[in-house]
């Protein structure tokens, strides 16, 4: 099935994945260091918020909310131009690190932003880097649960419902991370951001290609669940 193109509907979180090419996209801490420098100016620049965020070895993920139609292309765009040429003079390598574009979709956020930040906080866990989330110091997960700041995120609301005090937040969140992850919901996630569908009920997918003026999903995705796509990204980023 064909992807559909990248889409925006204002104010609401979109789901990023950018896939490694071959090898490792990372190859010591200086490099990670760097790519987060890259994405909090490249941030700042395109005025689009980081809710979450992950960096492995062959890929990255992050939950974003982007100020306007063109925020999360311009901030990957700066970041993987900016990477790309320091990694290369680094390593004395040429050649490109990320595999084509990224893949982006709109969640809808009640039923779907906990999910997904979940999943990229998790992401290390589940493709069997460390034991536990907090073992693993690319993610974003120590600064949901208070042991780190990172400063370029910004926390969405829905993250501020979980408790009225930032220790009440950090400690809710522990919770909700301690809880298994659904995996038909953790494939849903995955194969939307993937393809460009739209994730969100009947209703919202409604109202989101309404807001946007553009179908968001196949039609036929309507009554019934997406193929799975098998990829190698797929197995790596989930």
């Amino acid at each position: 099935m064909t992807r559909l193109a990248r889409h925006y509907v204002p104010d609401q979180p979109q789901h990023v994945i950018l896939q490694g090419l071959t090898g490792p996209a990372f190859l010591d801490e200086g490099d990670y260091l760097y790519f987060l420098a890259c994405l909090a100016d490249a941030a700042r620049v395109a005025d689009l918020a980081v809710h979450a965020w992950v960096l492995m070895p062959d890929a990255v993920q992050f939950l974003v909310t982007p100020s306007y139609e063109s925020s999360v292309a311009m901030a990957m765009q700066a970041v993987c131009r900016r990477y790309v040429e320091t990694f290369n003079r680094r390593h004395g390598r040429r050649g490109s690190v990320w595999r084509g574009g990224y893949c982006a979709t709109v969640i809808e956020p009640d039923r779907y932003f906990l999910l997904a930040s979940r999943v990229i906080d998790h992401a290390p866990v589940r493709n069997r880097l460390v034991a536990e989330p907090g073992n693993y110091p690319w993610s974003s997960f120590a600064h949901h649960i208070g042991l780190r700041v990172d400063s370029f995120i910004k926390d969405h609301s829905i993250y501020r419902t979980l408790g009225n005090a930032p220790f009440e937040r950090h400690q809710a969140y522990r919770d909700v991370s301690a809880q298994p992850l659904d995996e038909l919901e953790v494939n849903n996630l995955m194969q939307s951001t993937l393809n460009g569908w739209v994730l969100g009920s009947a209703t919202y997918c409604e109202w989101a290609a309404q807001t946007a003026n553009r179908r968001l999903m196949p039609l036929l995705l309507r009554d019934r669940p997406p193929k799975a796509r098998t990829t190698r990204a797929l197995a790596h980023v989930d």
